[in-house]
């Protein structure tokens, strides 16, 4: 696999180390994985992997229906 060279501001390469570290992968992992999901993406991939995290929390409506305007409520 060839080799890149980038270029990153000190604290956010120190934040990507610890998000790396945290998330127990390796900031080129982390790094490869985000260009992979940006430049390779499906026209319809995004929504798959929406969906796939939605599904994943299990929140239930039991019923509910908003109006779009009462997302704008505060």
């Amino acid at each position: 696999m060839p080799n890149i060279t980038i270029s990153l501001d000190e604290d956010l390469l120190r934040q990507g180390r610890l998000y790396a570290q945290k998330h127990r992968t390796t900031l080129n992992a982390l790094i490869r994985d985000q260009l992979k999901k940006t430049v390779m993406r499906e026209n319809n991939e995004w929504l798959d992997e929406i969906f796939s995290l939605v599904d994943k929390l299990g929140a239930r409506s039991k019923g509910a229906r908003w109006k779009r305007e009462d997302i704008y409520d505060v």
